[in-house]
């Protein structure tokens, strides 16, 4: 693991649905073809390791996402992302946003910031 941050930026993405959210983060996070596309293999993958070498190559996992569709007003799946949280720590983000952190100040989080792609 190394002192540094995964940044993956969807805010340029429509993600509707929890498929949506898969598609869009699979190839910025090293997904595997047979990651399980579920809440609990994301924990896994974020939490437990071992299943994507680029998350695992870093210290921090932050996705932006925009507060519309799946992230915007009271989705289910977007409360049961947010509720995987095992650390309470959360990067910077407005207030009322959705997030899904996952391990130290790792998450998902909606608002402004800089950037357009994954860092």
């Amino acid at each position: 693991m190394t002192d540094c941050e995964l940044i993956v930026d969807l805010r340029a993405r429509r993600i509707e649905t929890l498929n949506d959210f898969w598609d869009a983060v699979s190839e910025p996070c090293g997904l595997p073809e047979w990651f399980g596309r579920n809440l609990d293999a994301w924990s896994d993958t974020i939490e437990t390791r071992g299943i994507s070498e680029v998350i695992d190559s870093h210290d921090t996992l932050t996705v932006h996402v925009y507060q519309r569709g799946l992230f915007g007003g009271h989705r289910q799946e977007a409360h049961v992302l947010a509720g995987r949280t095992t650390s309470g720590r959360v990067l910077g983000l407005p207030e009322g946003c959705p997030v899904i952190p996952g391990g130290p100040a790792r998450g998902v989080g909606c608002g402004a910031s800089q950037g357009g792609g994954t860092s």
